[in-house]
């Protein structure tokens, strides 16, 4: 193992998971369950949340919403091969993006490791990270976007959002270095998605006849079956996180497990009270917010700490949802930014107080209390909030100059199926 890749990937393994120390020996165990868990977080993608989205939307719309997740996917893919890799864990360049010394992912062959695997395991498993994320803020404009415009956007913001995020957070950045705390993606996915969703939002503007005309999922089977593929393929998002078949694991695995039927019940039961009645769009939306907020806790906190995640997940998303859509008449199509920004930046702010000990956490650093470790994530938070939101809006001005983000109004009464892809979800 040269030295090049012990350089990059070392500060990887332990700055972000210490539970995973450097060694030039392959661990079967180790390389089985990180495989496992590669398969299933594009399983997330690939079929979960295009199916979870597609039911959200009209029966005009479902296969565009499946498309742009799929192509999404392939985009990315390329891109990852290309420098995505190479941008997020090669060398550091002054702590903010990595070097090209990886790109077309030269060194990575059939030998090389990353600490007790494969290191085209940990690409490969790094890679559905950077599929999911862009492919998550595809429900704020789903009905309106062309998809000309989706694939210029995409392809640039990994470029210039997720892989600097990605690379300030687990690459030997500088936030990492600070002792930020982001276990599975509280801030590199869910903030950076959830911000650029709402941006997008803005700047293309509601639906025609939002928000009075009432806009019903128009497959609510569909919607369930997608999240629960969500829910099974989020064990490999943060239980995999952990990068070994480990303790840190099978804690990860469990508190994301207790938060996610938390947040459900909570968000039913908040809905219940609030309008006389529980829905089956609004549990499963519960249950993304608390996969979403224990994300980058799930390292770090106990039992205890999922629970009282989950409920503020259930609680915090749904009254974030509220406030967007009914007070500022926002149209986040699928609720991206108040279940994913705000659910990602709730979490990071509770890793910092349920990372102690004394709250059943797995432990601070030597030295860094509550108050310090609170400090350095509302940093964090802040700095990936203000990145995402200038470099979007700056991105979404470009890409509509190329080419225009919307569509006309008429073809958004037709349907992006049928305008934009010539194909029909639904037989007339």
């Amino acid at each position: 193992m040269n030295a090049l890749i012990r350089r990059m990937i070392l500060p990887v393994m332990f700055g972000i998971w210490p539970a995973v120390g450097w060694s030039q020996a392959i661990d079967t165990g180790d390389t089985a369950w990180m495989l496992t868990s590669t398969a299933l977080v594009l399983f997330m993608t690939l079929p979960g949340l295009a199916l979870f989205y597609a039911g959200l939307v009209g029966s005009r719309n479902v296969l565009s919403v499946v498309m742009q997740c799929f192509s999404i996917a392939c985009l990315v893919s390329v891109i990852w091969l290309v420098c995505g890799y190479s941008l997020t864990f090669g060398g550091s360049i002054g702590g903010y993006v990595g070097d090209l010394s990886k790109a077309w992912l030269i060194g990575v062959e059939l030998d090389t490791a990353a600490g007790t695997i494969p290191e085209t395991v940990f690409v490969m498993f790094q890679l559905t990270f950077a599929i999911i994320t862009p492919a998550l803020f595809v429900g704020a404009f789903a009905e309106r976007m062309r998809f000309s415009a989706l694939l210029l956007f995409a392809g640039a913001w990994v470029v210039v959002v997720y892989f600097p995020v990605a690379h300030w957070v687990w690459g030997g950045g500088w936030l990492g270095d600070m002792g930020f705390r982001d276990f599975a993606g509280g801030a590199v996915v869910h903030v950076t998605a959830g911000v650029a969703a709402v941006v997008a939002a803005l700047v293309m503007g509601n639906r025609r006849g939002f928000p009075d005309a009432p806009m019903p999922p128009h497959n609510l089977p569909m919607t369930v079956t997608g999240a629960c593929m969500l829910w099974v393929g989020w064990f490999g998002f943060n239980a995999g996180s952990a990068v070994g078949s480990n303790g840190a694991a099978g804690m990860a695995m469990l508190v994301t497990h207790i938060s996610a039927a938390v947040a459900s019940l909570t968000w039913m039961t908040a809905e219940w009270v609030k309008y006389g009645k529980p829905t089956v769009v609004g549990i499963v939306t519960g249950m993304v917010a608390g996969l979403a907020t224990i994300t980058p806790a799930s390292g770090y906190v106990g039992p205890i700490g999922g629970f009282i995640i989950g409920l503020a997940a259930g609680l915090g998303c749904f009254m974030a949802t509220q406030f967007i859509k009914r007070t500022l008449k926002i149209d986040d199509s699928l609720d991206v930014f108040p279940v994913h920004g705000v659910g990602g930046m709730i979490g990071l702010v509770l890793t910092a107080v349920f990372s102690a000990t004394a709250l059943d956490g797995l432990g601070l650093d030597e030295g860094v209390t509550i108050s310090n470790q609170l400090v350095t994530q509302v940093l964090g938070i802040l700095a990936t909030v203000v990145w995402t939101a200038i470099a979007s809006f700056v991105l979404l001005k470009v890409v509509n100059v190329i080419s225009p983000l919307r569509v006309s109004d008429d073809e958004e009464t037709d349907g992006l199926d049928l305008v934009l892809h010539k194909e029909r979800g639904y037989n007339p």
